[in-house]
């Protein structure tokens, strides 16, 4: 068992070392960043980066159900963060290619154990949703 103030990881027990910040409070910038990498459409666009750069519509296309718009705040919020890089084509039209910087393909390592524990375990997920559910339906 952890003690307060520690995160555990199989296998391993570290101190969260709290002298950075507060990474509950809202302003924390670790926290901030978290929650800007964490969403699901950043996750999305680093694992498709992972494979090599992408042009704007080929992210648009391969990535099901986000919109223009949400695509482009997010490809922002990654440039912004040091993660992406973008490079404008000159033609007609004019077209627009994102490719991952080193510091990108390092967060796509944590984002990849993320993806295969959830591969590991999403059988053992499914079944716990289905007894929950049967259970809230018995209520």
């Amino acid at each position: 068992m952890a003690q307060e103030g520690t995160f555990s990881t199989p296998g391993t027990v570290q101190v969260t070392d709290f002298s950075r910040g507060d990474v509950f409070a809202r302003n924390c910038p670790t926290r901030q960043l978290l929650d800007r990498v964490g969403d699901k459409w950043s996750v999305l666009i680093l694992m498709l980066l992972g494979g090599g750069g992408l042009r704007f519509n080929e992210l648009k296309r391969r990535i099901d159900g986000i919109s223009q718009k949400m695509l482009s705040q997010t490809l922002r919020s990654l440039e912004r963060d040091g993660l992406v890089e973008r490079e404008v084509h000159p033609g007609k039209p004019i077209s627009v290619s994102y490719t991952l910087l080193p510091l990108g393909a390092g967060l796509l390592g944590a984002v990849r154990m993320m993806t295969d524990w959830a591969e590991t375990n999403m059988a053992e997920v499914a079944q716990a949703q289905a007894r929950y559910d049967a259970m809230e339906e018995a209520a």
